[in-house]
This record gives structure tokens, sequence and C-alpha cells, in this order.
């Protein structure tokens, strides 16, 4: 199963049925997806790495053991406004609805695709991540 799938199960879970798998994919991809319409786990690890104050949540979802929570709003400061305003409408809910579940989301898709750590380490640690995604902007 690819990252795509994953989220959009994970995020139909989340959203209690209010929108089905087949319809989040697309707008998923756009929200959360590089130019070859896929999430790149490293990009958006990197996304949450630049954020002052959320290496250590980022951390706690790359390594082993409990995640760290992620408030909704979070959640937009990072994706943007626009963005998850447009997911939001793309699917018919609320911003507060979607911002929320992706929150819940966006940390367990991070962990289950970095098991043990192995892409943490990969990057060299937190700072190493912090690095990387300095070297984007």
């Amino acid at each position: 199963m690819d990252i795509i799938q994953i989220a959009t199960q994970l995020l139909s879970k989340q959203l209690g049925g209010s929108a089905d798998s087949n319809s989040l994919t697309g707008p998923l991809t756009s929200l959360l997806g590089d130019s070859s319409g896929q999430i790149n786990i490293a990009d958006l690890v990197s996304k949450f790495a630049t954020q002052g104050g959320l290496q250590n949540m980022l951390g706690s979802w790359l390594g082993d053991g409990k995640n760290a929570s992620l408030s909704g709003q979070q959640l937009t400061d990072i994706l943007g406004q626009d963005k998850v305003s447009n997911f939001a409408s793309q699917l018919g809910l609320g911003e507060s609805e979607v911002s929320s579940a992706l929150a819940s989301v966006i940390p367990q898709l991070i962990d289950s695709n970095s098991s043990g750590g192995s892409l943490l380490e990969q990057a060299g640690g937190i700072s190493g991540l912090s690095n990387m995604a300095k070297s984007f902007f």
C-alpha cells in the first residue's frame, strides 16, 4: 500500500466517514503531495523541522514510543491557511474539523513510515533534519 492510500484511509477514519477514501485522494495529494503526485515523507518532515519549537514533537513521531500531539492550529500554520481552507472546501467540510483530523493523521503517517526511527537516523537526527530543511530555503 502506498503512502497516499495509507493517508486517505487514516484521514477517512479520523473524519468518521464524513469523506470516503476515494473522495480524499485528489485533494489530499494536492495538499501534501509533491510534483509527482506522491506524499514524500522526507519533504513533509522538513516542513515540520523548519518550524520553531516543533523539533521535539517531530522527533517523537520519527522515533519509537508515543507521538506528541499536534494541534489543528499548528498544522494550519505549517501547511498554510489558504491550503487548509481550500482542502476543507474541496471536501465540503469545516476548516477546523479538517485541520484537527489532519493534525491527528500526519503524526501517525510520519510515524508509520519511519519505523524504528530509521528516517530520523538517515537524516542525522533532528539537527540533521533541520539542516536539511534549511538547505531548501
